[in-house]
């Protein structure tokens, strides 16, 4: 256990309250009333992300006080654990930073230890939080890997490799296939029609991924001294993205549609304005020719 961690229920979050005070007394003082604001913005993210890891681990601490002794704990074999020692720690990477979670292992001679806390946290069995997985892969999305752990440390000031990060995407990846496999939409009615989207701008296809037959068709039409016709710099061939979907046709009128139309549509009956000639309105008793 950590220093600073809380020994008891009563006084489990001192240090967080003690950390809010510093931050308020220098907020307070001569040096912070001589900055400009993008200095107190900066000072502020700093010291607000230290303050948030302090809070998260001193929640983590109490629940570690607060942990109870099972009487019986087995394993996925049937193979109970008759021995419990509390105090084993591990790291958990977070978006605050790194804190050290603290929980009871049920052991075993030749068995590895269980640690029920675990699963009650829902920590991966990596170093990595769920929150820090997620962070980086919406920046993995959005570009290179390099590019995706700078942002982490900007945002989160966690320094994330980008091995670590190309990882982590890896994983919250994984599931994919069976999430989709398990919202699988029921059969569609006879009277709906199925809709084929296609779109094959924007998404830029690595040559290794295209077939055989696609890149000797790339290679023969790739010119040697400028870009070939619809070529992008240091780009390859372009994917095709494809949409499915199912959609019920609904009855619409023009009303529905343009109802500013409708409304300036002349009524049955009447005769539309003429329009303006610069001619004198013609008499009703004159007879037309």
């Amino acid at each position: 256990m950590q220093g600073y961690a809380s020994k008891t229920v009563d006084g489990a979050f001192a240090d967080s309250s003690a950390r809010f005070d510093e931050m308020v007394d220098w907020l307070a003082g001569d040096q912070a009333a001589q900055m400009t604001h993008a200095q107190l913005e900066e000072r502020l993210h700093t010291d607000g992300l230290a303050l948030l890891r302090q809070l998260l681990q001193d929640s983590l601490d109490l629940r570690a006080v607060r942990e109870e002794r099972l009487d019986e704990v087995a394993g996925a074999d049937g193979r109970g654990r008759g021995t419990a020692e509390g105090g084993h720690e591990r790291g958990l990477a977070t978006r605050f930073g790194q804190v050290t979670v603290a929980r009871i292992a049920y052991r075993a001679r030749g068995q590895a230890n269980l640690h029920p806390a675990d699963a009650a946290l829902n920590l991966p069995a990596e170093k990595h939080s769920h929150g820090l997985r997620r962070l980086a892969a919406l920046e993995a999305a959005r570009g290179s890997f390099d590019d995706a752990a700078a942002a982490i440390e900007r945002a989160c000031g966690v320094r994330v490799g980008k091995r670590q990060v190309q990882d982590l995407a890896a994983r919250a990846a994984a599931d994919v296939d069976g999430f989709y496999a398990a919202h699988a939409p029921p059969p569609t009615p006879d009277r709906g029609v199925l809709v084929l989207s296609y779109d094959a701008k924007g998404v830029v296809m690595r040559p290794d991924g295209l077939r055989e037959a696609t890149a000797k068709t790339a290679a023969s039409q790739k010119l040697a001294t400028r870009l070939s016709k619809g070529e992008k710099r240091h780009r390859k061939r372009m994917a095709e993205v494809a949409a499915v979907y199912d959609l019920t046709p609904a009855p619409r009128t023009v009303a529905d549609i343009l109802p500013e139309v409708t409304r300036s549509a002349p009524r049955p009956g009447r005769r539309r304005p003429r329009p303006a000639s610069g001619l004198p309105p013609r008499s009703p008793t004159t007879p037309s020719r």
